[in-house]
């Protein structure tokens, strides 16, 4: 794989261009208003009028400015929607011509649609689109040219003289021309100095450098020897490859945070999103949510086992069951596989869970303190085709957001626009990943990503064994013996207990939870996916090491879960409280075994009320316990919760309360060894 080259331009007054540019630069006029109009037949001629009158506006307000009709360009741009949803799009015609189906300006239809396919990953064809703002954007350009034609002078440029100049590799002979003994035609290979009245160029080694006919200096960077990457592994390359996996997964969040609408994901961050292997494995994850990113690598995983060969470019899967890798109803998981042609199946995986405050059950929120079966929850996903051929099914959606309803004393979700945005988002964040892993396999190819895929989780694996070695070796020396045991109780008396096996040699552990208690006739219950979360988070805390969090944690463990116990429960069993809960409680287990530090809160704190038409749900922290050398922390968010709390004013001004009191309790974490 070569590495890429780009070019770039140094214009003939770059020493002296904001002096110069600000004296030629184009001058803008923008006029705006709203419309609050549908786009269709009958709006066009208003449209079209109001397009016509801001267009005047512009070119009256650049006449002032000295600028002849002919100097002035317009351009129109519309504020487009989807009827019934908030995420709108400023949308050029440029390029869609006006047609008999659309306003004079251009096909507005056709370019937003394009444009939100890009964006979004899908369309919603037969929703009618609504126009929020009309602008037209005005530019006056000054007609003077800034090009000096260059002669074209026979023969190869001439020196002027030689010198010495430093780069990378030492002191190297440099040529030094004037810039006005050159040609359009000359090519100057770096390390070469270009000097003019007004600037110096310099040319790197590998780079060459060329003159347009305008006068500008045309340089090709990185058009050296080309410089290969292959399958090996390189240290280097290693972190970076592990940074632009990470990227990969911030950039999702950003993307999802921007365009959903919900209190929950847009201000509480209540989300993860994470960047999977073509086996489902975890590779790399934004530092998001805990209790989040150790179960979604399950629920890709079953997606994978149950769809297998029928997944294909355009699908998109939602899904939220325990038993396929959800952690609690609530946490919807977007999952979006990413293809390349050529290629079979998937090559990697993108996807984002986020939390929706409400999707039906027995209570507002969707967090009852009293369910004691799965269908008192909310809406159950297991496979469900979310996007089919880029066509996002808000039909098939909306009934099974509302299929709750069909129980005793069930509703269908309350926030039902507040789904269906919030899905749009995840499918938009999920949309950017593909993108961007696209991006990352044309610059270095499938097989040297997928290479290094499996060298980052290779890293993390090695880091876990090294510090189980060295958790053994001490334990070794202090006690003789190579296995620990923790055990906590829920409020219940529901015991949870651990015994943990370290193979020193190996570096490996395994994690037997036999003992726990059996699962309960309450929602307390925690599914697999939830101790594996807890179990990774442990392990990534405990090295010391910077690593990404991945599949490569868990190889050197095993994990041994009784069924039918409250870590392990049957798949109709509640679940609500075994994610925000019984997954503080088992973090605080594994932390003991280890004697890493004293236990937390041991809960998330969850407030959950509402009404007919609106939910609210949030998690409202708590303590961090204490560990040898540092204090407890008060009033933070810790081990599987990682989200903000939402302010006042948003609370406020969001949902029809207001807020009294929010304050710590004093005391209310005890005394610990020195205080």
């Amino acid at each position: 794989m070569e590495l890429l080259s780009f070019f770039c331009l140094s214009l003939r007054y770059s020493g002296v261009l904001s002096a110069y540019g600000l004296a030629l630069a184009d001058v803008v006029e923008e006029a705006q208003e709203p419309c609050a109009c549908r786009y269709e037949t009958q709006s066009f001629a208003r449209l079209d009028e109001r397009i016509e009158q801001l267009t005047q506006r512009c070119m009256d307000a650049l006449r002032k400015h000295g600028f002849s009709s002919a100097q002035v360009s317009c351009e129109v741009f519309l504020h487009l929607r989807y009827d019934r949803t908030d995420c709108a799009l400023m949308v050029s015609a440029r390029g869609y011509p006006s047609s008999a189906q659309s306003c004079h300006a251009g096909d507005f239809r056709s370019a937003f649609m394009d444009r939100y396919l890009k964006e979004f990953g899908f369309t919603i064809p037969e929703r009618p689109i609504v126009v929020d703002d009309i602008r037209v954007r005005g530019c006056g350009r000054s007609g003077v040219t800034t090009q000096n034609m260059t002669p074209n002078k026979q023969g190869p440029p001439r020196v002027t003289t030689v010198t010495q100049c430093y780069f990378d590799s030492g002191y190297l002979d440099t040529n030094v021309y004037l810039l006005e003994d050159l040609s359009y035609d000359h090519n100057i290979t770096g390390p070469a100095l270009i000097i003019d009245k007004n600037s110096t160029v310099l040319v790197e080694p590998g780079c060459e450098a060329e003159l347009t006919a305008g006068g500008a200096v045309r340089l090709s960077v990185g058009s050296g020897a080309p410089w290969a990457l292959d399958t090996r592994l390189d240290s280097v390359q290693l972190s970076i490859f592990s940074h632009r996996f990470m990227s990969i997964a911030e950039q999702m969040g950003r993307v999802l945070q921007r365009t959903s609408i919900s209190t929950n994901i847009k201000e509480r961050l209540d989300f993860s999103c994470a960047v999977f292997g073509p086996d489902g494995g975890l590779v790399s994850n934004a530092p998001h949510i805990p209790v989040h990113l150790g179960a979604m690598q399950e629920t890709v995983q079953y997606q994978l086992r149950a769809l297998g060969a029928s997944l294909r470019e355009g699908d998109v899967i939602l899904s939220n069951h325990p038993s396929a890798g959800g952690s609690h109803l609530p946490d919807l998981t977007v999952i979006t596989p990413v293809f390349r042609p050529g290629v079979a199946g998937p090559v990697f995986f993108v996807a984002s869970r986020g939390h929706h405050a409400d999707i039906g059950g027995v209570t507002p929120g969707s967090m009852p303190p009293h369910s004691t079966s799965l269908r008192q929850e909310g809406a159950v996903f297991t496979s469900f085709r979310l996007v089919t051929g880029g066509q996002f099914q808000e039909e098939a959606v909306t009934a099974a957001l509302m299929a709750p309803a069909q129980y005793p004393g069930c509703s269908g979700t309350r926030n039902l626009q507040d789904n269906l945005s919030d899905l749009r988002a995840q499918v938009a964040a999920n949309r950017r990943g593909s993108q961007l892993v696209g991006e990352l396999i044309d610059s270095y190819g499938l097989e040297v990503v997928q290479a290094y895929m499996g060298y980052i989780q290779s890293n993390a694996e090695l880091a876990v064994r090294d510090m189980l070695k060295e958790f053994a070796r001490r334990r070794r020396q202090q006690t003789g013996y190579l296995q620990v045991q923790a055990e906590d109780h829920m409020d219940d008396g529901t015991p949870i207990r651990l015994c943990v096996q370290i193979d020193e040699q190996e570096g490996s552990a395994v994690f037997d939870f036999g003992g726990t208690g059996p699962e309960v006739w309450g929602n307390c219950n925690a599914p697999r996916a939830i101790t594996l979360s807890a179990l990774i988070y442990c392990l990534r805390c405990m090295v010391g090491q910077d690593i990404p969090l991945n599949q490569g944690c868990l190889a050197p463990v095993s994990v041994l879960l009784p069924p039918g116990s409250i870590l392990h429960p049957s798949p109709e069993a509640a679940v609500v409280g075994g994610n925000v809960l019984t997954s503080q409680r088992v973090v605080d287990v594994i932390l003991r075994a280890f004697g890493v530090c004293a236990a937390s809160q041991g809960c998330m704190n969850n407030v959950s009320f509402g009404g007919e038409g609106w939910g609210y749900y949030e998690t409202v922290a708590g303590g961090a316990g204490a560990g040898p050398g540092w204090h407890g922390r008060s009033g933070v968010h810790s081990h599987m919760t990682n989200t903000r709390i939402t302010d006042p004013e948003i609370l406020e001004r969001r949902y029809p309360v207001v807020l009294q009191r929010f304050s710590l309790r004093g005391g209310s974490g005890g005394a610990g060894r020195w205080r």
